[in-house]
C-alpha cells in the first residue's frame, strides 16, 4: 500500500474512530494494522490529530544544514579551480583550506567544521544550477596516418602500469567553425600512473613541430618519459617521431582505429585541460601561440598539477545490465607522484616546496588575467 493510499484510508475512518467506545477503537485499529502494516502507536497517534493534518503531504522539509557562507566559500573554490567534479572538489577544499582561511578570516569554528564534513552529493545538489552554464560539445579534427601502422604496435587493453613515465598524447585543434588554413594545436600529454599533465601551443600538426613540443613536454616532465600512447592521426603515425622514440628508446604505441576509448585518459584531459579553459574559438597568430603557452607552462601547469584532485578508475564490474565503477581517493597528480617514494627526488622536493609558497587563489587570478588577454587574441 502506498504512503498517499494510506493516508486516504485513516481520513476515511478518522470520524468512525473518534466517535468509536474503547472496544471497538481496539477493532480498528487491529484492521489499520493489518491493512497497512503500520504501527499500533502510531496509529493512534495520527488517529488523535485533526482531519486536516492528514492530508498533509509527505514529512516537513528540513531546513539547510550548511549556510550561505559555507556554500559562496565553496562556490568560490569551485570556480578558482576551474568547475571540478564534485569528488575532486570535496578533496579540494581539505588541500586548500589554509589558503581558505586567509581569504576568509571571518569564518566561524562551525562553518570551518561544516567545509570539511560536506559531502560530494550535497554539493552536487547545491552547485547544480551554477554547473549548467559550463556544459558545451566536443569535438575533434584528426585525419588518419597511413604509413608506418605496421611497425607501431597497437595496444588493445590497458597498460598494467606501476611507475610514472607511460603517457597518452593527443592534439586537440583551435581552429573554431573553419578548419582552413594554419591554426593553433595543443599537444596535450598524461601519464597514466600519477595522472600529471603538460600542454604545449602548436602552429599547425606538422610532423617536425609535433616532435619539438613532445621534446620540450618530456623535459618540463618530473620523470622519466618510458612510453607513448597516440591514436592514429599522421601527425603521430610519421617517421619523425617514430625515429625520435627509437632513438630515444620510448616505446610508442597506438590506439585502435576508431576506436576512442583506448585512448580514455587524454580524450578526458582534452577536455579539463583544454577545451574547458579555451573553448571552441580559432587561434592562428603568433601572439596568441606565445600567449598559450605562457599560460600552459607556468600557471595552468602549477594549478592542475599540485592543486587539483584527480581520481583513478581501480574496478569496473557489470551489476545487471549497468557497469559499477569504483574509483580511488581524489589526489592529486604531485601527492601521487611524492607517494611512490620513500625519499622524493630533488624535483620531486622542488615541487612539494612550491606548492607551500603559492596561494591557489592568487593563482587562479593569474590564470584569468593571462586567459582574458588570449581571448583578446582570437579570431573573430
Amino acid at each position: 500500500m502506498t504512503y498517499q493510499s494510506r493516508r486516504e484510508l485513516l481520513k476515511a475512518v478518522w470520524k468512525r474512530y473518534r466517535k468509536a467506545e474503547r472496544d471497538e477503537k481496539s477493532l480498528i485499529l487491529d484492521e489499520l494494522c493489518e491493512n497497512t502494516g503500520m504501527h499500533r502507536k502510531y496509529l493512534i497517534q495520527l488517529l488523535n490529530k485533526p482531519k486536516d493534518a492528514l492530508s498533509r503531504q509527505g514529512r516537513r522539509p528540513r531546513g539547510p544544514t550548511y549556510d550561505e557562507t559555507v556554500m559562496a566559500v565553496i562556490k568560490e573554490v569551485w570556480e578558482a579551480a576551474g568547475h571540478p567534479w564534485s569528488e575532486r572538489l570535496k578533496a579540494m577544499l581539505s588541500l586548500w583550506m589554509p589558503w581558505i582561511d586567509r581569504k576568509f578570516p571571518h569564518l566561524t569554528p562551525k562553518q570551518h567544521e561544516q567545509l570539511l564534513r560536506i559531502s560530494a552529493r550535497q554539493i552536487d545538489r547545491r552547485l547544480k544550477e551554477s554547473r549548467r552554464a559550463h556544459k558545451r560539445n566536443l569535438f575533434n579534427h584528426t585525419k588518419p596516418g597511413a604509413l608506418l601502422k605496421r611497425h607501431i604496435p597497437v595496444r588493445t587493453d590497458n597498460w598494467d602500469i606501476l611507475e610514472p613515465g607511460f603517457v597518452e598524447i593527443d592534439l586537440v585543434a583551435h581552429c573554431g567553425p573553419c578548419a582552413s588554413g594554419e591554426f593553433i594545436y595543443s599537444l596535450n600529454l598524461t601519464d597514466l600512473e600519477t595522472q600529471w599533465v603538460e600542454t604545449r601551443a602548436v602552429m599547425g600538426k606538422g610532423e617536425t613541430g609535433t616532435v619539438q613540443a613532445l621534446k620540450h613536454l618530456r623535459d618540463r616532465l618530473p620523470f622519466a618519459l618510458r612510453g607513448i600512447d597516440s591514436d592514429n592521426g599522421s601527425e603521430f603515425i610519421n617517421y619523425h617521431l617514430y625515429g625520435y622514440c627509437q632513438k630515444e628508446h620510448i616505446q610508442f604505441t597506438r590506439g585502435r582505429p576508431y576506436m576512442k576509448n583506448d585512448n580514455a585518459h587524454i580524450e578526458q584531459k582534452n577536455w579539463t585541460h583544454v577545451r574547458k579553459i579555451l573553448a571552441w574559438d580559432r587561434y592562428d597568430s603568433p601572439e596568441a601561440l606565445e600567449a598559450i603557452n605562457e599560460l600552459y607552462c607556468h600557471e595552468l601547469s602549477i594549478m592542475m598539477n599540485l592543486f587539483q584532485p584527480v581520481v583513478k578508475l581501480i574496478e569496473k564490474r557489470r551489476v545487471g545490465n549497468k557497469v559499477k565503477r569504483v574509483y580511488d581517493a581524489p589526489q592529486t597528480p604531485l601527492d601521487r607522484l611524492a607517494a611512490r617514494y620513500k625519499r622524493p627526488p630533488k624535483a620531486v622536493r622542488e615541487l612539494l616546496a612550491l606548492r607551500e609558497r603559492i596561494d591557489p587563489f592568487e593563482l587562479a587570478e593569474r590564470i584569468e588575467i593571462r586567459l582574458k588577454a588570449i581571448y583578446e587574441l582570437r579570431r573573430k
